[in-house]
């Protein structure tokens, strides 16, 4: 199975993970994570299946996955870089703010919809 090459950097307790798939059909098996976090999408394009449904976005853009949410990654393009990006903290949060079409099919935001801040306004 194809896999992508993994690059991991922790500064100031920001975590990322750089995934860098050098072909289509890479995939970086399911996992989930203990916090809500992004994984930015740098360059390429990428499915995402989360909770058995499945989504594709083309760079650049931010994919917004919850805590808990076991998901897979796959390329569908070569040369497809991404980043899982997360603090390292205890489980007191600051407050969201989240696009909605960073959201996934099968991954549900857990506040109201009312307080999703759409960005670049």
């Amino acid at each position: 199975m194809l896999t992508p090459i993994i690059n991991i950097g922790l500064v100031a307790n920001m975590f990322v993970r750089q995934m860098h798939f050098k072909e289509a059909g890479a995939t970086e098996q399911g996992h989930a994570h203990s916090f809500d976090h992004l994984t930015l999408l740098a360059s390429g394009k990428l499915q995402v299946e989360a909770n058995g449904e499945i989504t594709e976005y083309t760079a650049p853009t931010m994919i917004y996955i919850n805590s808990e949410v076991e998901h897979k990654l796959t390329a569908l393009e070569p040369e497809t870089v991404a980043y899982c990006i997360h603090g390292l903290r205890d489980l007191d949060k600051s407050d969201d703010i989240i696009s909605p079409d960073m959201i996934p099919n099968g991954v549900v935001y857990k506040k109201l919809a009312g307080q999703v801040l759409a960005t670049g306004e």
